[in-house]
């Protein structure tokens, strides 16, 4: 007797799962013929119309921040108070401007370094350098530094990026404000 219940369950279940389709496929039908009507009566009805939306011109339109993050995150102003805003900008810029001067230094000091390792190894005669050759290359770059510098445009990548960069201090100009102060702080101490 068990069995002949649950064979029985199986095909109740099957065929509900089955009049659920039809019932589904049938609103689909019902709906593609009232669209239909709608179209030769001369448009579609207002809840019929749709909305074309391009996503790749939509998310072009959109600032880099929102891209990243997401729907919520606007400009800091909206979300928080002016102590905070400077709290947040003046610790993020202290962190940056210690780590750029910590960098900074060592950049510095590996670059002299190899250049007084150079000049100890041309002294001694371990290298020769020619030097026409490079005055040569030297002048050579100076001519394409003009002749790039002379036109001055700047492509139109560049140009959204800096505009998105005016924006963004614009809005958040508390934050901006903090972080410029604590970048000076932190590359002086």
């Amino acid at each position: 007797m068990g069995e002949e219940e649950e064979l029985v369950s199986r095909v109740q279940l099957r065929s509900c799962a089955s009049l659920i389709r039809q019932q589904q496929e049938a609103k689909r039908r019902r709906w593609a013929r009232q669209r239909a009507r709608g179209m030769a009566a001369g448009g579609a009805k207002k809840e019929d119309s749709c909305e074309v939306l391009d996503l790749a011109e939509y998310t072009k339109n959109q600032p880099w921040w929102r891209k990243l993050f997401g729907r919520g995150s606007g400009s800091s102003a909206e979300k928080y108070n002016v102590a905070t805003q400077l709290v947040i900008g003046g610790v993020t810029g202290w962190c940056t401007g210690f780590i750029f001067q910590k960098v900074g230094k060592l950049a510095a000091t590996a670059v002299g370094g190899g250049f007084f390792l150079l000049q100890i190894a041309n002294h001694t005669g371990y290298i020769k350098v020619d030097w026409k050759l490079v005055e040569q290359d030297v002048s050579k770059a100076k001519e394409q530094l003009k002749y790039h510098s002379s036109g001055s445009k700047l492509s139109p990548e560049v140009k959204s990026r800096v505009d998105e960069v005016i924006t963004f201090v614009k809005k958040n100009v508390i934050l901006t404000g903090g972080f410029a102060g604590g970048f000076l702080l932190g590359m002086s101490s």
